[in-house]
């Protein structure tokens, strides 16, 4: 890894995974997402989301009518998988020292599919980075401040990118704008999958 940009405060290292380090990870998640089924979580208001979701770790983002928050187990009922060490290793590479994760976010973006501005914050412990991980399609990642409504930078994220949020950016709001559809032949079915690992407690 030669280079590191900064985007409000994100760091993100453009190609920290090469090709053959993408398909193996790829191949990791499409077994996680093969045990524990991707679903489009819903709203507080009761609207489905664009992006499909499941996880790995000991525990899994959820949201529905109730509100969003951290489940030990699947809707389905079942636990979600483990984090695959593919995933770890690039934890360990890019935030050494952090605790370790125990929540990996798994998005899934088909052509359409979007991340309106948000802030991760429903961690126990903020002073713990949020580390964000592409494969496939590439995608318009905008960020902007602590406070909503701030200018706001852009970037196009693409396959084998890892971005930390972390220090005096982890409450930053962020979001995809777009996905580009077929930029990339990494994902089965086209699109693109986000991988975002977090110290939950």
């Amino acid at each position: 890894m030669d280079q590191t940009l900064d985007l409000n405060g994100v760091l993100v290292r453009p190609g920290h995974l090469d090709r053959p380090a993408q398909e193996a990870m790829l191949a990791d998640i499409l077994r996680v997402q093969a045990e524990a089924q991707p679903f489009h979580p819903v709203t507080r208001w009761g609207k489905a989301m664009s992006v499909a979701m499941t996880s790995a770790g000991r525990f899994g983002w959820v949201s529905d009518r109730r509100g969003y928050r951290y489940e030990e187990r699947h809707p389905s009922g079942l636990p979600w998988p483990p984090i695959p060490p593919s995933v770890l290793a690039v934890w360990d590479a890019v935030v050494p020292g952090a605790r370790p994760p125990e929540c990996c976010l798994v998005n899934l973006y088909r052509e359409g599919a979007r991340m309106g501005l948000h802030q991760d914050r429903d961690e126990a412990d903020l002073s713990q980075p949020v580390v964000s991980i592409s494969l496939g399609d590439e995608a318009l990642f905008r960020v902007g401040g602590i406070e909503r409504g701030g200018p706001t930078a852009s970037l196009w994220l693409r396959s084998g990118d890892v971005a930390v949020i972390g220090g005096p950016a982890r409450l930053v709001h962020h979001g995809i704008d777009r996905v580009r559809a077929g930029s990339s032949d990494l994902v089965p079915g086209g699109g693109r999958i986000n991988l975002t690992l977090r110290v939950v407690t």
